[in-house]
């Protein structure tokens, strides 16, 4: 028994790593499938809803995919709307921001002894010697895996691909157990994506109108750029910040209107980030700050931006299956928290 026991560490020693660098190095199709995964969970109940009325499941499916692009050509009419913000701003504030940015890098240039022109534009220097080759190669990353995204959705919510199944197949072999697990899973993932969109429209929606309120160039651009980083859990607050801070200084100047702007979009990310986000989430998936954290670098580190977006939603599937079985429950409390909790009840 212990030989054998010795020979599965070891065998989960060698398998775990090789799994990590297989999601690393298949990562145009695991992102997809993912990602896809959880927008799937998020339109069960409007399947289940539609299929109560009795309507075939094709129909249904059809319907949640005209959502679906709904949604996509709204949010292609916003990105639209933005760039005609860019594009039609008022003829002083480019050359402003380029007057600033000139005298930052004039300083930066003499402080660390490297060439720089004051009187030539500042992105063609900034952008000298690049071509447009890695934008294009973003961009059309981007199409491909929206393509592969909506191609699994529509497997997903076929049930081509059923998750209860795979489940009850792969980890958990107990019918009972495994649609419980599904259930917990689909609850909890359906939570938290519901309260993180509406949070992160809040945060948008507010740094935009601070930006108007304070006179801030490009409010409906720094609105949806709030909204699309808050979806990277804890990080995106800070660079939100960090970012429309910067810019204001350029535009802005330091004053007593920079600082009141600063501490009103610090106070935006404050009220719904750390205060209104945790009530609305509730206690249905404690997860320990630490483990975020780690989680938030691991699989930024494995699928880059797409992990560090999905790593919360990976960590609360990961702590439900290993709240199944009793040599793991141990890790599901350690990633709550739970088990800290209960180890410092026992010592005092």
């Amino acid at each position: 028994m212990d030989k054998r026991r010795t020979t599965n560490i070891l065998l989960l020693i060698i398998v775990i790593p090789l799994i990590f660098y297989l999601l690393k190095t298949l990562k145009f199709i695991f992102i997809p499938l993912v990602f896809s995964m959880f927008i799937a969970l998020l339109f069960l109940p409007i399947m289940r809803a539609i299929e109560k009325k009795g309507v075939p499941k094709i129909f249904s499916v059809l319907a949640v995919i005209c959502i679906i692009i709904a949604i996509l050509f709204g949010g292609f009419q916003l990105i639209q709307l933005t760039s005609k913000e860019l594009l039609t701003a008022d003829s002083h504030v480019f050359p402003q921001i380029n007057e600033k940015i000139g005298q930052l890098f004039e300083s930066l240039s003499t402080t660390f002894n490297f060439t720089f022109d004051n009187e030539s534009p500042i992105l063609p220097q900034l952008l000298s010697g690049n071509d447009f080759g890695p934008i294009i190669g973003f961009f059309n990353r981007t199409l491909t895996m929206t393509l592969m995204t909506v191609f699994f959705v529509v497997l997903w919510l076929g049930e081509s691909i059923n998750v209860q199944r795979v489940l009850n197949a792969l980890l958990i072999k107990k019918r009972h157990t495994s649609i419980k697990a599904f259930i917990r899973i689909e609850d909890d993932i359906l939570t938290f994506i519901k309260v993180k969109f509406i949070v992160s429209a809040l945060t948008g929606i507010f740094t935009g109108l601070m930006c108007v309120f304070f006179d801030v160039s490009f409010p409906i651009f720094w609105g949806l750029f709030a909204f699309s980083i808050n979806f990277i859990q804890m990080v995106g607050s800070f660079i939100t910040v960090i970012v429309l801070s910067l810019f204001a200084l350029v535009q802005l100047d330091l004053t007593s209107t920079l600082l009141f702007f600063v501490l009103s979009i610090t106070g935006v990310q404050v009220l719904f980030g750390s205060i209104l986000e945790p009530i609305f989430m509730g206690r249905s998936f404690s997860i320990n700050v630490i483990t975020v954290l780690v989680m938030l670098l691991f699989w930024g580190y494995i699928w880059g931006v797409p992990g560090m977006i999905m790593s919360i939603p990976i960590t609360v599937f990961i702590k439900i299956i290993l709240e199944q079985f009793p040599n793991t429950k141990i890790i599901a409390e350690l990633i709550s928290g739970h088990g800290i909790q209960l180890r410092k009840r026992e010592y005092s």
